[in-house]
This record gives C-alpha cells, sequence and structure tokens, in this order.
C-alpha cells in the first residue's frame, strides 16, 4: 500500500467531507468535541508530526508549540493548510531519512511511522466527521484492514495502559471481504511471554466476523458489534475489556 498517497487522500475527503459543515456541529463519537475541534486536531496533528520528525525529537513536542498550528479562519485558506500539514508529513520524513530515529508514542521508531500512523488518525477522525454530519462513510477493504493491523500492532506494546487482554485469554478477529487473504485475520493472544498478534485463523476467548471497515469500527469504539453487524461468538466480556484497555 502507498501510504504517502493514502494519507494526502484522506486528508482531502476528511476536509472535503466538513467544508461545508456548520464548525459547532457537536462530533458524538469524540466526547464534548466539534467539527470545529475535530478539523484542528487533525491538521495540527499532522503539523505536530512533522515538525517533530523535522527536529528528530527524542521527546514528544507540547501540541501548543506547534508552528503555524492554528488554522485560518477563511474556510478555504483552512482547507489548503490542513493538505499542506499531511504533505508536511511526508516532506519532513524525506528530509530526515525514513530510517532516522525519531519519538513516537511507542518510543524511537524511524520516522516513516508517521506516515502510515497520520494516514490511519485521519481516516478514523474521517468516521467521526460522517457520524457528526450523518453522511455516510466509505473505505476500501484493504485500507480499513491495514487501519485495523496498525491499532492491533499499537495496542499489543502500548504499555502506557494495561495489557489488553488478561493473561490466558484471547481475540480474533475476521473480515469477510473476499480479496483480504490472510491480512484480513487477527489472532490476539495473551500468553506466557505477553500480549501478542499475528494474521492467522485460531479460535479466540472470543472472536468477532464482520466486514473489515465494521471491524475497525468497532475496534477504535466508533460503533458497537451490533451497531456494526458483526457477528460475536464466545466470551463477549473479553471483547469489552479489550475496548476498556484500549482507548483510541
Amino acid at each position: 500500500m502507498d501510504f504517502r498517497a493514502a494519507l494526502l487522500e484522506q486528508t482531502r475527503a476528511f476536509g472535503d467531507a466538513i467544508r461545508s459543515a456548520d464548525p459547532a456541529t457537536p462530533v458524538p463519537t469524540c466526547g464534548d468535541w466539534t467539527v470545529r475541534q475535530l478539523f484542528r486536531h487533525v491538521g495540527r496533528g499532522n503539523l505536530w508530526a512533522a515538525q517533530m520528525i523535522s527536529e528528530r525529537r527524542s521527546q514528544p513536542l507540547d501540541p501548543r508549540d506547534v508552528s503555524g498550528g492554528r488554522p485560518p479562519d477563511d474556510p478555504q485558506a483552512a482547507t489548503e493548510w490542513l493538505n499542506a500539514g499531511a504533505h508536511a508529513v511526508i516532506d519532513a520524513v524525506d528530509r530526515v531519512g525514513s530510517d532516522a530515529r525519531v519519538w513516537t508514542f511507542l518510543g524511537a521508531r524511524p520516522a516513516g511511522w508517521w506516515i502510515r500512523r497520520r494516514l490511519h488518525e485521519t481516516t478514523v477522525h474521517r468516521a467521526d466527521a460522517a457520524v457528526a454530519l450523518g453522511a455516510e462513510f466509505e473505505l476500501s477493504p484493504e485500507l480499513a484492514a491495514d487501519a485495523l493491523t496498525e491499532w492491533i500492532d499499537h495496542a499489543c506494546v502500548d504499555t502506557r495502559h494495561a495489557a489488553p487482554l488478561d493473561r490466558g485469554q484471547s481475540l480474533h478477529l475476521h473480515a469477510t471481504d473476499e480479496r483480504l487473504g490472510p491480512t484480513g485475520e487477527w489472532s490476539i493472544v495473551h500468553g506466557e511471554d505477553g500480549v501478542s498478534w499475528s494474521h492467522t485463523h485460531d479460535k479466540g476467548t472470543v472472536a468477532l466476523r464482520g466486514p473489515a471497515k465494521e471491524l475497525l469500527l468497532a475496534a477504535v469504539r466508533r460503533r458497537t458489534a451490533a451497531e456494526a453487524g458483526l457477528e460475536v461468538f464466545g466470551d463477549t466480556a473479553v471483547w469489552e475489556t479489550w475496548l476498556e484497555r484500549t482507548p483510541y
């Protein structure tokens, strides 16, 4: 997958979705945020990442210190600001080199890591915008599956929160989209060596089955499993524990 092109495409789609929306519209999937706050969060988030990459930071940048982090009041200028932020992430990676080590939520990682992270952050927030505006949310199975893979990988190694599964528990997610193949299955297990995951077909303490897009939205708590139309098998309490311990 071309993460660079996808980041630019998803950013444009996010901007187009809310271009004519009332900025004061509530975003129910993001607490007490409005569309204005959601827009600023996505746009400033890209500039924040770009600045950390450019400065090769080993510590996080205070979001209040992001250069140019406030969107213009003019709607057209604000859209240009949003799209420029996505380009800035890519340009910053090119300047320092994709393998240069920089700060991330998960410790020092190659700078190129941020392109994929910002892509999927934008994708999920595009879903938030769709919910807020009562619009349809379309996403290719391939992009949805990769977003889910990235999130599972993040959740399994994020030490800021409790382990997403208790010892001995397991979770299996199965995407029903035909063309995904092995990349449409995820098995997460808390074994002797901690929490790990793989693209395998295994039985889980709990298992969920449905389209990749719906699995993603359920995993990032934008829809419940029932709202997403997912089939759920096994101990649903394990799924609820996973959701509680993996805040997006």
